[in-house]
């Protein structure tokens, strides 16, 4: 069973940015109640399409300086890199279908 790494500032870089598979990558904060509902479907994305992305987490309030580069202001956010540029970036906590139709066409 796949579940979505963690990533900091420091790894980024290497974990999402350089990965050879497409990187879902989920902005979140533990206060914010929205990231937890989307929590579920992150996880389901990892597993289920494993192998085909590579699924990640980032703690905004533990690593601002990513967030700040890429001008997250409202989380969750959840943005897709592919060949370490963005293609996909969904703010709000949408329905899993919502989100695997904006993502899979990708991978």
């Amino acid at each position: 069973m796949a579940e979505p790494i963690h990533v900091t500032d420091a790894s980024f870089e290497a974990e999402i940015l350089n990965s050879d598979l497409p990187a879902l990558v989920d902005f979140w904060a533990e206060w914010c109640g929205p990231c937890h509902m989307i929590a579920p479907h992150i996880v389901d994305i990892a597993n289920e399409y494993e192998g085909k992305v590579k699924v990640a987490k980032i703690d905004v309030d533990s690593n601002p300086a990513v967030p700040g580069r890429y001008g997250i202001v409202g989380i969750p956010t959840v943005m897709l890199f592919k060949n370490g540029e963005v293609v996909e970036r969904i703010t709000g906590a949408l329905p899993k279908q919502r989100i695997l139709a904006q993502i899979t066409p990708h991978f």
